[in-house]
């Protein structure tokens, strides 16, 4: 009797703790026990959505802990709890309603629940309503990330509850911005609709594009009459849109018209039909002519044993008595409109965005190009040397950044220290070029070819036993990182507008030269006429010195801007000597302007041949070298001639 009283004593004790624990989230939660329970991606719908319908801000936390697999059910009364594992192998138990601790069990006083990847993407959908009024920032960019990959109708009305409490100002941006895109695809009022794409015309995001390309989706019908919905258009059979063999198949398909025999169908039913060597009272052994064959067949259909072939008067008689529509699977005709106009808006200006960044990378291209070719251009104008090491001294200003990143760790200051200190060693590396190897060979173009050739392999080789063969690394500042981004086409890297803007301080500082110093006016006598240049007490010599000098000085500078995006490498230098040869000869030899409009004319056309082309970027060297012979053919002077000393060679 006295355990009895026990027993009862501790039945009702208990009873009345699990009374006390059904809080209005354990009550929505026992409701849908039975689903939580046995849970599957086919069944577990309608318990999400009961657990989201219930407005309990607590549901969030629920949901999130279910979806982490850390949501604990209490096998004594089928509660479901939060759990956090003890050390001593035990578990704490706290509530949905506040997250106070209401106990603890052991593993075996727990079921543990754990929803597949099936169910938690489900979770994740329904925590989405949540996460966008959430006060993390994180939390509500990550749930907009969802709805963007994955967007439903049902998630339309808590993003735009949502955005009106919105402090965040890119996080707003990016609300309204999808929540323009969901309402033209979900909402179920057409004005509505009608305005979120008219709001957005000629937008340039791809989720626009993504957007409208649906609405605008059409499927072909094959009607004696005009169709019931939102016609796109009558097609006329024969043309392009429509051949006479696709609109014939899509009355087979339809069943409006009989299959065509084939030949090979036909052979199968004649082989079918076989009897004692014999078809239809036809040897077999006459029907080696596909004539032969056609009679025999027509046989078959006369005796009632095959279909009979459809002839080009059957197929002219069923096509001109059918019609061809593409009709929109969107019902809207409001709907369409909008979004046909609002599409193309959006590529035209795409086309002029590409337009756009078609010319920036052109003018990219050639401000590398001006880089790379300006010191050959002022060697070649003023002393007429072919100087095939010209690409070596681009390799060797690299290199040069290579080994002061080496010492100097910081990417900022190693760059600074390594423009002038390429131009210090590439400018000696040019004098000395000159004083032992081209002096004794002007007017000797020939053997200056070939000896600065020989030069430049000797310093491939040289590079490649001091540095190996792989590929060094220089490294940009974090500064130049990244790209300006003037729309979702346009854009253009920090490091190429860098180089721009390098190019046009060396055109300033070279023109300085020219124009403001006495080394200019002497190169300028120099180049224009030596002979008298020297008769008015100027030093050829010393001229042609420096001036190697400096245009070997300038390639090293080029080569550390080059190596900013471009691999390090022994072999460098040769990937540019072929594109500044014919920069300077498309300009005008010796002419800075000429060398510019000649970097801008090959940069140019390369971009357009490789966008027309893109698959193929040798294509575009190849037709740049046939344009480049085509064009000196008329202008073998380049596009600005140099006078002077040019003129008289």
């Amino acid at each position: 009797m006295k355990s009895l009283l026990l027993a009862l004593c501790f039945a009702l004790s208990f009873g009345h703790l699990a009374l006390a624990q059904m809080t209005p989230v354990q009550d929505v939660l026992q409701t849908q026990r039975a689903l939580i329970e046995k849970s599957s991606r086919r069944t577990i719908g309608p318990a999400i959505d009961a657990l989201v319908a219930s407005g309990l801000p607590q549901m969030q936390n629920v949901l999130e802990v279910w979806q982490g697999k850390q949501m604990w059910q209490r096998k004594a009364d089928g509660l479901f709890l939060a759990a956090t594992k003890n050390d001593d192998g035990s578990y704490t138990l706290q509530s949905f309603d506040d997250g106070a601790e209401v106990g603890t069990a052991t593993s075996t006083d727990l079921k543990q629940l754990k929803p597949n990847s099936g169910v938690r993407a489900m979770i994740a959908t329904a925590l989405v309503q949540f996460q966008l009024s959430d006060s993390d920032p994180a939390k509500r960019a990550d749930a907009l990330d969802s709805i963007a990959r994955d967007p439903e109708a049902a998630l339309l009305a808590p993003l735009r509850a949502s955005i009106e409490g919105e402090q965040d100002a890119a996080i707003l941006a990016r609300k309204t911005r999808l929540e323009r895109l969901m309402s033209m695809a979900y909402d179920d009022d057409i004005p509505t609709r009608v305005g979120a794409i008219n709001d957005m015309s000629g937008d340039l995001g791809v989720d626009f594009r993504a957007t409208l390309n649906p609405i605008l989706t059409t499927k072909r019908i094959v009607s004696q009459t005009m169709p019931e919905g939102n016609i796109a258009r009558e097609l006329t059979v024969g043309t392009d849109a429509l051949p006479r063999i696709q609109a014939y198949d899509l009355m087979i398909a339809g069943g409006d018209a009989p299959l065509q025999i084939t030949a090979d169908a036909r052979d199968a039913v004649l082989e079918a039909n076989i009897i004692a060597g014999r078809i239809a009272d036809i040897p077999v052994i006459q029907l080696s002519t596909e004539s032969a064959r056609d009679r025999a067949y027509d046989a078959l259909v006369t005796g009632g044993l095959a279909a009979p072939r459809v002839t080009q008067e059957d197929i002219d008689a069923s096509l001109a008595s059918f019609r061809f529509f593409d009709v929109y699977d969107e019902p809207s005709e409001a709907v369409t409109k909008a979004a046909e106009a609002a599409l193309a808006a959006s590529e035209t200006r795409v086309a002029i965005s590409q337009a756009a960044d078609l010319g920036l990378d052109a003018l990219s291209l050639a401000s590398i190009y001006f880089l790379a070719a300006i010191g050959l251009a002022i060697t070649f104008g003023v002393m007429g040397v072919i100087n095939m090491a010209h690409g070596e001294f681009i390799m060797m200003g690299a290199y040069t950044g290579y080994v002061v990143q080496l010492f100097v760790p910081n990417h900022t200051a190693s760059i600074l220290i390594a423009v002038p200190l390429a131009f210090v060693v590439t400018f000696a590396a040019g004098v000395a070029l000159e004083r032992l190897v081209v002096r004794w060979l002007y007017h000797r173009p020939l053997e200056t070819l070939l000896a600065t050739f020989g030069v430049s392999i000797a310093l491939q080789q040289l590079a490649k036993n001091i540095f190996g063969t792989q590929a060094r690394p220089l490294t940009s500042p974090a500064w130049l990182d990244g790209a300006w981004v003037i729309n979702d086409v346009v854009s253009i890297s920090y490091i190429r507008i860098a180089i721009f803007i390098l190019a046009l301080l060396f055109l300033a500082l070279f023109l300085f030269i020219m124009k403001r110093t006495r080394l200019g006016l002497e190169t300028r006598a120099v180049t224009q006429n030596p002979k008298m240049a020297a008769s008015m007490g100027i030093n050829p010599d010393r001229v042609n010195m420096l001036t190697f000098g400096i245009g070997s000085g300038i390639a090293g500078i080029a080569g550390v801007a080059i190596g900013l995006f471009a691999k390090v490498t022994s072999e460098m230098g040769s990937d540019y000597i072929v594109q500044s040869f014919m920069t300077v000869v498309v300009g005008g030899v010796g002419n800075i302007w000429g060398t510019l409009a000649g970097a801008a004319m090959i940069g140019g056309f390369q971009k357009g041949v490789e966008f027309l082309n893109p698959s193929n970027t040798l294509a575009a060297q190849t037709y740049m070298i046939i344009f480049i012979i085509i064009f000196i053919q008329f202008r073998p002077r380049g596009i600005i001639a140099l006078k002077g000393r040019a003129a008289g060679d």
